[in-house]
């Protein structure tokens, strides 16, 4: 390989800052996604994003670097094997060696590194369609090879100068095929593997924690700075441009998408905020150093609604997408791919193009949709190969079981202990008090004749703890015990669901109260309990015997 120039601390320094960035939006993808599954499936989830790190750095770093970036085995398909673990890096990476960079001015091992972060999260991004079916073993041992076999060599080919889509002419700043298209092709060929969740799609998936999803989208948007902005390899003004052409497209997503919900479903909802922004974020990500900031803006408004349309795609294909992988990255990454063809901008950046909307005819969006349709067809063809082989030796998709309850069964553990009675709200004060002084919190004495008063009410209706407990002592309540329940629905009760979608609950949360009084006051305890919506036709009275009394 050539000689490099003269490292420079200040391109070394940007690029070691965004190589942490990216590394940074693996686990912000798994709380991205975590947050948008089942409370039973959230420590599955996580795991199987967060196992990437680890598979994929060393398969990156034994041989997915030399495939990748490697001398040309002479096809413009793949690197020769001379860097086989990093034994042999003499001097490169060599001028040029990354196809959309000036001349490379950091140290090797910074490119390693920085490159080793897009390998890692490219086949997280399966994790989101599959959600809740796949097998931990399975899904370890297919990332290890997708990650050779599928990721390095399409890499190879639009990333290194010798690589045949370079070529050709095609162009991906910072991986609109590379990471998105073959991530989408990936999904389509892996559904078709593990099949679909029981029920779907008429048994709708409520998310655990939203709050969760918008945390994980805002870990992404910050580390896609270094996604798009590192690419150049240089601390510049194509970085700043890039940077903020990521910005700005998220932005105008974000926007468009929440309009687009507005009219479709009636709501402008916060995971339409974060899932036009992410919409917008895969859109430009191809296109990030090569355009204009107006034209990023225009770029992340089309993916806004094109995207927001493309959530349909997964019911016209019957593809089980649990979160929408396809209709986000992989529409967005070949949308991206191609809006580089009308919006290139040669004067952004001189290693870049002129679009058909400047000037460069069609020459440039021809390039792209070849450079599209090659990337989709050999990740998809081979992503299929690659699951099958797997589902055949050891199993891909997790038993039927255990779907519902993957964190039990892969983790035997739980994320989350919760109920709705525990989520009441306390009593409180700046300071805890002392020694308290209040009749009707202390226990009341053994009743002679006992009565168990039972209801079922909507936790939401209950006042606080302290509350609840001193009216029903005050009515001459011995024993209080509230806990958690589900009822049953006279009509089921719709839900919205993020992204447009709903379910019915047959079964409804309530919080189940039971009251040991004495007889004379059963009829104040149920009032107390009318004041908090609990219906008398719903409460039921029985005689009970107390323990002590048992001879």
């Amino acid at each position: 390989m050539l000689a490099q120039d003269a490292v420079n601390p200040g391109d070394t320094a940007w690029v070691l800052v965004c190589a942490g960035l990216v590394l940074f939006m693996t686990p912000g993808l798994a709380i991205f996604y975590g947050g948008m599954v089942r409370t039973r499936n959230v420590l599955a989830m996580l795991q199987q994003n967060i196992i990437a790190l680890g598979v994929v750095s060393l398969t990156w770093v034994l041989v997915g670097y030399t495939i990748a970036f490697g001398d040309d085995a002479g096809t413009g398909l793949f690197g020769n094997l001379e860097l086989l673990g990093l034994t042999d890096l003499r001097v490169p990476p060599a001028p040029n060696l990354h196809v959309v960079a000036g001349q490379v001015t950091i140290p090797t091992l910074a490119f390693v590194a920085y490159q080793m972060m897009f390998a890692v999260i490219t086949p997280a991004l399966v994790t989101g369609a599959t959600a809740g079916r796949l097998k931990f073993l399975g899904w370890a041992i297919f990332l290890a090879i997708w990650s050779i076999v599928v990721y390095a060599p399409v890499a190879h080919w639009l990333w290194h100068p010798d690589g045949w889509l370079a070529n050709f002419g095609t162009q991906d700043w910072a991986g609109g095929m590379v990471v998105h298209a073959s991530a989408g092709a990936a999904v389509l060929a892996v559904l078709l593997v593990v099949g679909r969740r029981r029920g779907w799609p008429h048994t709708a998936a409520p998310p655990n924690s939203i709050p969760l999803t918008i945390l994980g989208a805002g870990i992404l948007w910050f580390g896609w700075f270094g996604f798009n902005g590192g690419d150049g390899l240089q601390a510049n003004g194509v970085a700043a441009q890039a940077l903020i052409n990521t910005h700005l497209a998220a932005a105008a997503g974000m926007l468009v998408w929440l309009v687009a919900e507005r009219f479709k479903d009636g709501h402008s909802t916060v995971v339409g905020s974060v899932s036009g922004a992410v919409a917008g974020l895969a859109t430009i990500t191809p296109a990030a150093g090569y355009v204009n900031a107006l034209s990023a803006i225009v770029i992340g408004a089309i993916a806004g609604i094109v995207c927001h349309t493309a959530l349909r795609l997964k019911y016209l294909l019957r593809l089980d997408d649990a979160l929408d992988v396809l209709a986000v990255h992989f529409v967005g990454g070949m949308l991206g791919s191609l809006l580089l063809g009308l919006f290139g901008d040669s004067g952004i950046n001189p290693l870049g193009k002129d679009g058909l909307f400047f000037g460069g005819g069609g020459s440039l969006l021809w390039h792209q949709l070849v450079g599209v349709v090659a990337v989709v067809a050999f990740a998809f063809v081979l992503s299929w190969a690659i699951a099958a082989a797997v589902q055949a030796v050891v199993g891909l998709r997790a038993p039927a079981d255990v779907q519902e309850d993957l964190d039990h069964a892969q983790q035997g553990a739980e994320a989350y202990h919760l109920g709705g009675v525990a989520g009441l709200s306390g009593t409180g004060a700046p300071q805890r008090r002392t020694g308290r002084d209040n009749a009707a919190a202390r226990p009341a004495q053994p009743v002679q004749h006992a009565r168990l008063v039972t209801a079922t009410v909507d936790p939401m209706l209950l006042p606080t703890t302290r509350e609840l407990r001193d009216a029903l002592l005050g009515a001459g309540a011995a024993s209080i015990v509230v806990f958690d329940a589900t009822v049953s629905a006279a009509e089921p009760a719709s839900r919205s669901l993020p992204r447009g979608y709903w379910q019915d609950q047959d079964l409804l949360d309530r919080a189940r109260v039971e009251v040991v009084v004495e007889g004379r006051a059963v009829p104040a305890v149920l009032d107390v309990l009318g004041r908090y919506g609990v219906d008398r036709t719903e409460s039921f009275v029985q005689d009970v015997q107390l323990a002590t009394d048992v001879r």
